[in-house]
């Protein structure tokens, strides 16, 4: 069995296929390169603009003190405990009108957004019950406002509160957070049962806006011109609905829900990137670079059908296909995959998809025909390969069915593999000899079988 050339030639090709393993694999190398390169794109935009925005409040700030009496080394002492009280609102209204623009960074392309916010908070004065006492005295409040990248704030109106106006101050004034706005308010403000206020602001950012729902009741209501949103995040939006010209999507919490009355407690360090919040993601849908890295998960596929037509031909009409010969058309193979991730760069998947199939069966059409010394079985082999391609690109498409599709391709290769073969005599064609077909398609003057000349 092992001196036969049936078995040399068998051992040769899958010879071949690990050969071609090789440039496959510095093939996805390049890939991931590429595509480490296009999600650098983002951070270039966020350092030249601003980051991914997360809104925290708004929230008033309120500090207080008492006196409380210590026992210290056996004597009792009064000192003065002061303490900062997080104000969280009763409703929590949020609302944006989102404009997102299209960036490029080279041949890479992101997205900047712009979104017009408008918030309205009312506080119900009974939260502060426990520290509107004798022996507490309360301090100046402030009204915070959090945003994740303060460098994206291009505008905000003054706090309205009943007929009263306040103009916002940058920075949170809050421990543990810098980042976002503030605005003194008179002390008047806690006595009112229902506290009321409004604002608006214009936000800049890319990739994401996050919305910590820290109202009672919360609502945050989004409407954005990019049709490509991600809804990720602690919480799924309740409504939404996508259309080519963009989005609408709502979300709604509370208390009961997030449990955030007992997160953001007195003393709270502020360190909102740990709390839950709405989210939304401007999503960039030309995501070539995963398209082709599946792609190159199925080149052995494609490669192996070739080689087993090559194998079948050669059994059935006794060609002789040389083993270089079926290396050049393993590589040219290979090079589609290269074609496709350069070209897809440039003008989209789906259209470089195309342009390296055609040119991919150009190539092999022309060296086919010498190969298997005629147009016509050349011109057999590019509709099968061209086949094999549409194959493979419906596979791509069809995420959902792409196992059962790619088992069915499978199936009917090895169903007509068996039904082309049934007749043949594999111990007799492994002992004997079988005739060479000569250029004009006879038999050569020996007459003899070899696999390989």
């Amino acid at each position: 069995m092992m001196k036969t050339p049936l078995f040399w030639k068998m051992l040769t090709l899958i010879g071949c296929l690990l050969l071609l393993l090789v440039p496959l694999s510095l093939l996805s190398s390049l890939i991931t390169e590429r595509s480490v390169w296009r999600d650098s794109v983002a951070d270039k935009l966020s350092q030249s603009t601003s980051g991914p925005q997360r809104l925290f409040g708004p929230l008033i700030a309120i500090p207080w003190s008492e006196i409380v009496t210590e026992t210290r080394d056996g004597k009792e002492v009064t000192v003065q405990q002061n303490h900062l009280r997080y104000y969280l609102p009763k409703s929590l209204r949020v609302a944006g009108d989102q404009q997102v623009e299209q960036r490029k960074v080279g041949i890479y392309q992101g997205q900047v957004w712009r979104t017009g916010v408008a918030i309205n908070a009312t506080f119900d004065s009974e939260q502060l019950a426990d520290i509107k006492k004798p022996g507490i005295t309360l301090g100046n409040p402030w009204l915070v406002m959090g945003v994740g990248d303060s460098r994206g704030i291009s505008s905000v109106t003054p706090l309205n509160i009943g007929d009263q106006q306040l103009d916002f101050q940058p920075g949170s004034d809050l421990p543990g957070s810098s980042e976002g706005l503030h605005v003194a308010l008179p002390d008047s403000v806690l006595n009112e049962k229902n506290l009321a206020l409004n604002f608006t602001l214009k936000l800049q950012g890319t990739q994401q806006l996050e919305v910590v729902p820290l109202g009672k009741n919360s609502t945050f209501d989004l409407k954005s011109n990019w049709p490509h949103p991600g809804f990720t995040g602690s919480f799924l939006p309740e409504q939404h609905q996508i259309t080519p010209e963009g989005f609408t999507a709502r979300w709604q919490s509370s208390w009961f829900a997030n449990n955030l009355n007992s997160l953001v407690r007195d003393d709270f360090t502020v360190s909102s990137e740990k709390l839950p919040a709405f989210s939304s993601m401007v999503v960039n849908p030309v995501d070539q670079y995963q398209q082709t890295e599946r792609a190159v998960k199925y080149a052995i596929l494609l490669i192996g059908l070739t080689y087993m037509a090559f194998f079948l031909f050669e059994t059935l009409t006794a060609l002789r296909v040389h083993p270089m010969q079926y290396l050049l058309v393993g590589l040219s193979l290979v090079m589609f995959f290269l074609v496709l991730l350069a070209l897809s760069e440039h003008i989209g998947f789906n259209l470089a998809w195309l342009t390296a199939s055609l040119t991919c069966a150009a190539i092999n059409g022309f060296y086919l025909q010498a190969v298997l010394r005629g147009w016509r079985r050349s011109l057999m082999f590019v509709g099968g390969l061209l086949v094999l391609d549409a194959v493979l690109w419906q596979l791509l498409q069809s995420e959902d069915s792409a196992l059962l599709l790619g088992t069915g391709v499978l199936m009917a290769a090895l169903a007509a593999v068996m039904a082309l073969t049934r007749n043949i005599d594999w111990y007799r064609l492994s002992a004997t000899a079988m005739p060479e077909l000569s250029a004009e398609g006879g038999q050569d003057e020996e007459g003899r079988f070899r696999l390989w000349k």
